[in-house]
């Protein structure tokens, strides 16, 4: 029994019960009018409506979100206001590039395990329709000091604070930054790195990325993702959204092979076929302590048995997360990649994912960079995105991690699967791997 004061504590388990998200739709389509808390909030509500769970027994909504909207920084609040969750429940925005929806899961699974939580909805939300577009540097200072820290006291002082400034400052805005900050390579630039590094043809990149699509596009015909999607009516319009509009039907390798580079034109293998596209959306998860879900009579999908996070080389390690992470993750549960039923991996690009699944199955790879005798292991392709994945159904940044999770656990319940794994990886070298145990397995 714990002393007064004594601060450690049996951790409790985290049950995932199920979860929920939006039709992905690209960026500039079905979503072109909508804020990102909206997308939020229809994914919530599915969420609540599939579950039947009363928002009143929730204890905490986290929400990953990348391009924030400045109205909205904390589009966490605004989503569980705008799904009915009551305002006393707390929330929070989280954002580790494109791994935000996975840790916000997690963090949401701490609060439980350590008792300051029995209900946690957590996902993420991103839209690239209306993102923020700052207007030019020296316009901003312009604005900033005559209406704030310089105030001119008459015409003659406004002009001087005119002077220097072109017409451009006033008339051209900033692009908005795709690039890491840190080094100033577009992700793009570095997933070419890392197929000139490791040797991935560009065959192999255009033969995943239209597998990709031919799953998906199975998926929908099948009906597969009616158990994770719930169809949004687009506010005002006549207009009702019910599946991602990512997956071509018509993509084939000799389509796709005429495309050229897009981060290099001459010699690259990174193009618009074999790289995951802008897109909006939302996703959300509803996860418990067991305790509580026995109480309420609720039967969960899936134990959370362990994770991962890990920081890697900015520029030769940037998308190489989920061989980083998985390890670790395994290692923790005390599992081998054997044992694993399930793979659900953020595909950034088809270069991204290949690199990965090489460098798990590379005994170099194991003994350099993860201190192992032999490698990980070779992950069996039929395990791995069997309906999709980001090539294809897309990838809003703070929302993939909810949709990675929720297919995961549906997965392992159709297949029969006792472990699954979740894994991404994220700008600034960022993994993340989680390591799910079926509930009814």
């Amino acid at each position: 029994m714990a002393k007064k004061g004594d601060n450690t504590r049996q951790l409790r388990s985290v049950v995932f019960v199920d979860g929920c998200r939006v039709p992905f739709q690209r960026s500039g389509t079905g979503y072109y009018d909508l804020m990102a808390w909206e997308l939020g909030r229809f994914a919530v509500k599915g969420l609540l409506e599939r579950t039947g769970l009363d928002p009143e027994s929730i204890d905490h909504v986290i929400m990953g979100s990348v391009a924030t909207d400045i109205a909205t920084t904390n589009v966490a609040r605004e989503v569980a206001l705008g799904a009915g969750i009551p305002k006393t429940v707390p929330a929070h925005t989280c954002t580790i590039a494109c791994i935000s929806a996975n840790t916000a899961v997690i963090n949401g699974a701490n609060l439980i395990a350590t008792g300051n939580a029995d209900v946690v909805v957590a996902g993420g939300v991103e839209t690239f329709s209306d993102t923020d577009i700052r207007v030019s540097k020296r316009f901003r200072r312009f604005i900033l000091d005559v209406t704030m820290y310089h105030k001119p006291k008459n015409l003659l002082g406004l002009v001087k604070r005119l002077r220097g400034m072109s017409p451009l400052d006033f008339l051209v805005p900033e692009r908005p930054a795709v690039s890491e900050y840190s080094t100033g390579l577009l992700m793009g630039q570095t997933a070419e790195i890392l197929a000139k590094r490791l040797g991935i043809s560009r065959a192999e990149q255009d033969e995943y990325a239209v597998l990709s699509h031919q799953r998906a596009v199975t998926a929908q015909e099948q009906g597969w993702f009616g158990r994770e999607v719930t169809p949004v009516v687009v506010p005002g319009k006549d207009k009702v959204i019910t599946q991602d509009n990512g997956p071509r039907k018509d993509t084939t390798v000799e389509r796709a092979s005429r495309l050229k580079g897009a981060f290099d034109r001459r010699y690259g293998t990174v193009t618009a076929a074999n790289s995951s596209f802008l897109t909006d959306g939302a996703s959300a998860v509803l996860m418990m302590s067991e305790e509580k879900a026995r109480a309420m009579g609720i039967k969960p999908k899936a134990y959370l048995v362990s994770y991962a996070f890990s920081g890697q080389d900015l520029v030769e390690e940037l998308l190489l997360g989920p061989a980083f992470t998985i390890p670790m993750a395994l290692g923790k549960a005390g599992l081998k990649l054997k044992d694993i039923g399930v793979f659900e991996i953020h595909e950034a690009f088809a270069a991204q994912i290949v690199g990965n699944l090489r460098c798990l199955a590379s005994r170099q790879f194991a003994r350099e960079k993860l201190g192992l005798d032999d490698a990980v292991g070779v992950i069996d392709i039929d395990r791995l995105n069997r309906y999709g994945g980001s090539l294809s159904l897309g990838h809003p940044f703070g929302a993939t991690g909810g949709r990675l999770v929720t297919t995961c656990m549906n997965r392992m319940q159709d297949e029969d699967a006792r472990f699954g794994v979740v894994a991404g990886c994220g700008a600034g070298a960022l993994g993340n791997a989680i390591v799910l145990e079926n509930a009814n397995a």
